[in-house]
């Protein structure tokens, strides 16, 4: 639950810093911080995916996890949730200072909590008390809500509810599976989890190509699902 906290904290500093400074915080600032937190991102994914003991279990839990990922269109999935919940709470007109609230509360939530990062870090901080990736996620997030309460106000800050309730949840499901999970499925499960890292840090803060990486979820359930079935075949 570390990890949970820590984003908490950052969310609630940069929320402040955002209502504070308003928009007077250049763009080229966030911009490098951000680009300099992919290249960590990156470095951070290749270094889980050094520590696999079978590169073939991961390349086998990657593409088939993504071929699950593609079937249920888990990204799109994730894509039409955000646009159906702006449409809901979204009204024409002059927005009122309620609704702004909503916006501000509504927008900073689906940022923080839908995205494979969440997921992968939850999962990661739960199974092993490894909350690096919700550490860089936490930095990412202090700096979105910066920039979103600097638009939208103090209901940013209130997104850090939703932020205890489902990332939290996920680290402590995940602390429960603990005991079935032997130490070679986690180390392949990280490694996956590493590849997942690098198409975030290639897609969506470095920049470089688009990549569905929401859709390679699957594959954290694939790689400990692989190692059971080859320790079964020996």
């Amino acid at each position: 639950m570390i990890g949970t906290w820590l984003n908490i904290a950052t969310v609630l500093v940069g929320g402040s810093l955002g209502l504070l400074l308003g928009s007077r915080l250049p763009e080229r600032i966030r911009t490098t911080i951000i680009a300099g937190l992919g290249l960590f991102t990156l470095g951070y994914g290749m270094s889980l995916f050094l520590k696999t003991e079978n590169a073939l279990i991961v390349l086998g839990s990657i593409l088939i996890g993504g071929l699950l990922g593609e079937w249920w269109r888990i990204e799109d999935g994730l894509l039409r949730l955000g646009a159906w919940l702006e449409r809901r709470f979204q009204h024409s007109g002059a927005e009122s200072g309620s609704n702004r609230f909503v916006r501000g509360f509504l927008t900073a939530s689906l940022v923080f909590c839908v995205g494979p990062m969440t997921i992968l870090g939850s999962i990661e901080d739960g199974l092993t008390g490894n909350y690096a990736t919700l550490a860089v996620k936490a930095i990412l997030d202090g700096f979105s809500a910066l920039a979103f309460a600097s638009t939208l106000g103090v209901g940013v800050m209130f997104s850090v509810l939703i932020i205890l309730f489902y990332q939290g949840g996920l680290t402590l499901l995940a602390a429960q599976v603990q005991a079935v999970i032997s130490p070679v499925m986690m180390t392949e499960m990280s490694a996956a989890g590493g590849i997942i890292l690098i198409g975030i840090a290639i897609s969506s803060l470095l920049e470089i190509k688009p990549i569905r990486t929401a859709n390679f979820l699957p594959a954290l359930l694939m790689a400990p699902l692989i190692v059971w079935i080859l320790s079964i075949i020996r």
